[in-house]
């Protein structure tokens, strides 16, 4: 027979550690500034300058919130290899609206002949100018999407 101070002694500690878990997975505050997107867009002149990419076809963009959701295709066995990243130029030209340059950069090292389609978010709240309009040209494709705030 178990002691019943063992198990008094294993119920506290169940207690305790349900306590734990829901105080790390609990609630989040507006405040943290955080998107449910992929990936992060950069802000770099020397990377967008610098930036070369495997080949692909944008099939779709769409703003949902602050992640610019881009679909894509390109070659490769499954695309799970795929390394993604969007970089603005740094440059906002001054039109009506505003206009930022991006370039979507894919590295694609993957050697199968296969078509594969992808759909990946981006956080580009960092990409806000005064106006609350600004119009994003993905320069190395023929997309362009407005963002609204």
């Amino acid at each position: 027979m178990i002691p019943i101070k063992h198990i008094v002694k294993n119920q506290t500690f169940a207690l305790l550690f349900l306590v734990f878990a829901i105080t790390l997975t609990g609630c989040s505050s507006d405040d943290d500034n955080q998107t449910n997107c992929d990936f992060n867009s950069v802000i770099s002149p020397q990377e967008y300058e610098n930036a070369t990419s495997a080949q692909f076809m944008i099939n779709s963009l769409e703003i949902v919130d602050d992640c610019l959701k881009i679909n894509f295709s390109s070659g490769g066995c499954d695309g799970n290899t795929w390394k993604v990243k969007l970089i603005d130029s740094g440059a906002i030209l001054k039109t009506d609206p505003p206009q930022r340059n991006l370039k979507l950069q894919l590295r694609n090292e993957e050697l199968c002949e296969a078509y594969i389609s992808k759909e990946w978010t981006f956080d580009i709240s960092n990409l806000k100018v005064d106006g609350n309009k600004v119009q994003l040209n993905i320069t190395n494709s023929d997309k362009t999407i407005l963002y609204e705030d």
